[in-house]
């Protein structure tokens, strides 16, 4: 629940400033907050709808998210790749980058690497940091574009700097091995420890090792 809620509340925050601009009410925000707190979720649904019809970006993000997710419907990946398309047209940065999560899994949409390309890409560009470290993802592997480790770190690097424990982690590898930049154990280091502090099983892990081969000066 602690984890909806905070999912919840970056929804909110940016429905509560979209309705102040586009002078639509907020009654409707309010009560689907409500309802979401206390779990239900059908309510929610329902007083997200109308906003989302009014081609209200956060709301259309909202209802996608909870299609995805089968919090309140049933669980639709066709219905949230609509919903998602259509904030994602009005630049929505949180849309964008579910796209190309979907794009890139095959969820709801022919898997399409490319499609997963740009949309992760433009989400990535607005500072999106799940996004940045897809994308990272992306240059690492050479998935739906050439492989470029320089590439892949700048985005890495990015998202790293906003907390993103995954990109962290990346980091690490990185620094360690030498990929992408020279080769660093104390930076690497410095990137596994903020990853496991968050929690990440791998940089754990990798931490671990090096600590246990005296590298990195731990």
């Amino acid at each position: 629940m602690n984890l909806m809620r905070i999912v919840w509340g970056l929804i909110v925050l940016t429905l509560l400033c979209a309705c102040a601009q586009n002078q639509i009410s907020t009654g409707g925000i309010d009560h689907a907050k409500a309802a979401f707190q206390r779990g239900d979720y059908v309510t929610a649904v329902k007083e997200l709808g109308p906003l989302a019809e009014q081609g209200n970006a956060e709301a259309q993000f909202a209802l996608g998210w909870m299609y995805f997710n089968g919090k309140g419907v049933a669980q639709d990946y066709k219905q949230a790749l609509k919903w998602y398309q259509l904030a994602a047209a009005q630049g929505n940065a949180k849309a964008e980058s579910e796209l190309g999560a979907m794009y890139a899994t095959g969820r709801g949409v022919v898997q399409d690497d490319m499609q997963a390309l740009k949309w992760v890409r433009l989400a990535a560009e607005q500072g999106h940091a799940n996004a940045q470290n897809n994308l990272g993802s992306m240059y690492y592997s050479g998935r739906g574009v050439a492989r470029d480790y320089k590439e892949a770190f700048k985005w890495f690097q990015l998202a790293g700097e906003q907390g993103n424990a995954l990109a962290q982690s990346s980091l690490g590898v990185m620094y360690a091995n030498g990929r992408g930049v020279a080769q660093n154990d104390k930076e690497a280091v410095k990137w596994y420890r903020r990853a496991a502090e968050q929690g990440d099983a791998y940089a754990k892990k990798n931490l671990a090792r090096m600590r246990a081969d005296g590298r990195g000066g731990e």
